[in-house]
């Protein structure tokens, strides 16, 4: 079935109510005050059906000071009915509400002319004339214009059939897959409970379908569905509904709370946006300006940051930042309208491009051309180039640019992003980047250290999480050994200069020499960093090997062919079905307890031995290990 959401707009008593309900038969002023004043102060709501179409018609407060109100049932339509009396030809509300329409992007309309029973032919062509023109101004295309009487039924046959052919030609809000419906009202119903309702801007709801109301992340499921009273199993886009919940309590409830799929809308304190600001606005609008900002049926403080400072001139488009206070729940491609305090008037609106921006320094221009492209609609060109600026899971990418995690998955590796081991993407230039960046490093760290195994993470340059690391090293641009990164099939002993050489070789014979009894590594490296690094280079080649004197807190190296040589002479010495004391052990070998007891720990670490109570016993399957003492084996 055709549907159709159309605002219906204009200046106060010039008769908007009235012709909505010649139209459908609906008073769509429901409250005693509005009957009683003869105005609109709420949205009101008429269904108007012709020819398999059904045209949701949403009466907008005429009067400014209902203008907040305005803007709030203009979240979600498709066409704007503009009413103008004939009578008095377009007036203050009318240019407005025209301007806000056109900023949220609307851009089909047709004008019904009010009054035309009690206006001349004459009166009634000049105020067609004067609001086709403003409506054009404001960025509509040409629309039709209908003299009607709700009076005495005049044009009611013609505007119907306006509307209808509205409603065929507006393409109907494209179903991104994410909901999204600003709250306008909450109430309880008997037997029901907890309701709200509003214009369903994107997406589609269902009955038992999960959604999130923020802000406040609650959540909730969708009971029942209603639109126009009849009770539907899902909606579409575009229509006016009545959403029942359960698991959530009225108190909880509120205007100004968006209802949308979970975790498609994170509030946003920074907004980067495209601004426009009317050619009617009052003056320049300066760096800095606190104003309002209108968005759904959200009304925020914010402050105005633009790219270069000084001010942005009436008429004039820009990409800006707003800062909101409290933070806006929003979605990308959302429309917004910024208003002035004093005289209170709508100045300026646009489009917010990303809702989950942070604060940038004005020099920094690098989300531009991602901007630049959200602003024209390119979100494919958009997802790639946030990709650009760090890797992100699509999951985490849906508050930013508004679409499903399959669609800016697709996107992202049509444009030749990177997939990593933990799901998220890279942009194909910064996985290049980040890819040069760690080759370069390692072989920097290399050159400086080449007696050092390989870099820990700490050095590593910045953007190098472990997802990206994992893939490099599967992609073979790194090798990890431990906790330590080199570049693939580095080696240390063949990288050594001749006098690294030398030192590495004169420390382990140094050791070899001292056997069971070796020197003190932090007073024989006496802080000369080039004796450190050869140490650490023969304990990572096995050539020496670590233990600890837990007593004293320190390290005592070995020299490899020393602990063979002792594993043997246990084996061939204590060997025996009693096991053997520390003392014992000590006794065979030759050395007091210093060195006794961190070699005997480190025979229990690799399991040639095992402790049991004071005693140890060899392992039945231990055997020492053939010697070896080239400095590269």
């Amino acid at each position: 079935m055709t549907a159709l959401a159309v605002g219906v707009m204009g200046h106060v008593d010039h008769g908007k109510t009235a012709l909505v309900r010649a139209l459908t038969g609906t008073e769509t002023d429901r409250l005693p005050e509005e009957r009683a004043r003869g105005i609109s102060i709420a949205l009101g709501f008429a269904l108007l059906r012709a020819e398999g179409a059904e045209i949701d018609l949403i009466d907008m407060p005429g009067h400014e000071r209902f203008l907040r109100t305005m803007v709030a049932g203009a979240a979600g339509i498709g066409a704007a009915l503009v009413v103008v009396s004939a009578l008095e030809g377009p007036r203050a509300q009318t240019r407005e509400h025209l301007e806000i329409a056109g900023l949220l992007g609307l851009r089909h309309a047709v004008i019904a002319l009010s009054f035309c029973d009690r206006a001349g032919p004459e009166a009634i062509r000049a105020a067609g004339a004067e609001a086709a023109a403003l409506a054009e101004a404001a960025g509509f295309l040409p629309p039709a214009v209908i003299p009607t009487s709700a009076v005495t039924g005049l044009g009611g046959a013609s505007l119907a059939e306006a509307l209808l052919a509205l409603a065929r030609r507006v393409p109907p809000p494209a179903d991104t897959g994410l909901a999204q419906l600003p709250v306008d009202r909450a109430f309880a119903l008997p037997g029901i409970g907890p309701v709200v309702t509003g214009t369903l801007r994107r997406g589609r709801l269902a009955v038992g379908e999960e959604v999130e109301l923020q802000p406040g992340g609650l959540r909730a499921r969708v009971r029942g569905l209603q639109m126009h009273g009849r009770s539907v199993p899902a909606a579409p886009p575009g229509r006016r509904l009545a959403v029942a919940l359960r698991g959530v309590e009225l108190g909880e409830l509120r205007r100004g709370l968006v209802l949308a799929s979970p975790g498609v809308i994170r509030p946003g304190e920074w907004l980067d946006a495209r601004l426009s600001l009317l050619p009617s606005a009052p003056g320049p609008l300066a760096d800095g300006a606190g104003l309002r900002l209108l968005s759904g049926t959200t009304e925020v403080a914010a402050r105005l940051r633009l790219p270069d400072g000084g001010a942005l001139a009436p008429g004039a488009t820009a990409l800006v930042q707003l800062r909101c206070e409290p933070p806006l729940p929003a979605m990308a491609g959302d429309g917004f309208i910024l208003r002035i305090a004093s005289p209170a008037l709508s100045i300026g609106g646009g489009t917010i491009l990303d809702p989950g921006a942070t604060r940038r320094h004005r020099t920094n221009r690098a989300a531009w051309p991602r901007l630049e492209a959200a602003a024209a609609g390119d979100w494919a060109a958009a997802t790639a180039l946030l990709l650009r600026e760090a890797a992100a899971t699509p999951r985490a990418l849906v508050p930013r640019l508004g679409h499903p995690a399959a669609r800016l998955r697709a996107w992202a590796l049509a444009a030749g992003a990177r997939e990593l081991p933990d799901g998220s993407l890279l942009h194909p230039e910064r996985w290049d980047a980040l890819r040069v960046a760690l080759r370069e490093a390692l072989d920097a760290f290399h050159a400086a250290h080449p007696l050092e195994a390989g870099m820990r993470p700490e050095g590593l340059p910045p953007g190098l999480t472990e997802p990206v690391l994992a893939a490099l090293l599967a992609e073979g641009a790194a090798e990890r050994v431990g906790a330590l990164f080199r570049t693939p099939g580095f080696d240390p002993a063949r990288a050594m200069a001749g006098d690294a050489r030398k030192m590495a070789l004169g420390l382990a014979a140094l050791f070899r020499r001292a056997g069971l009894q070796p020197p003190d590594p932090a007073e024989l490296a006496g802080g000369d960093p080039r004796r450190q690094a050869a140490l650490r280079f023969l304990v990572g080649r096995g050539i020496l090997v670590r233990t600890v004197d837990a007593v004293q807190r320190r390290t005592i190296l070995f020299h490899r062919e020393a602990v063979e040589a002792a594993k043997r002479r246990l084996a061939e010495g204590l060997a025996r079905p009693g096991g053997f004391t520390a003392g014992e052990a000590g006794a065979l070998l030759g050395i007091s307890r210093k060195y006794g007891i961190p070699l005997l720990e480190h025979l229990d670490a690799i399991r040639f031995t095992r402790r049991q109570g004071d005693r140890r016993f060899l392992d039945r399957d231990a055997r020492p290990a053939a010697p070896a003492t080239e400095l590269a084996r």
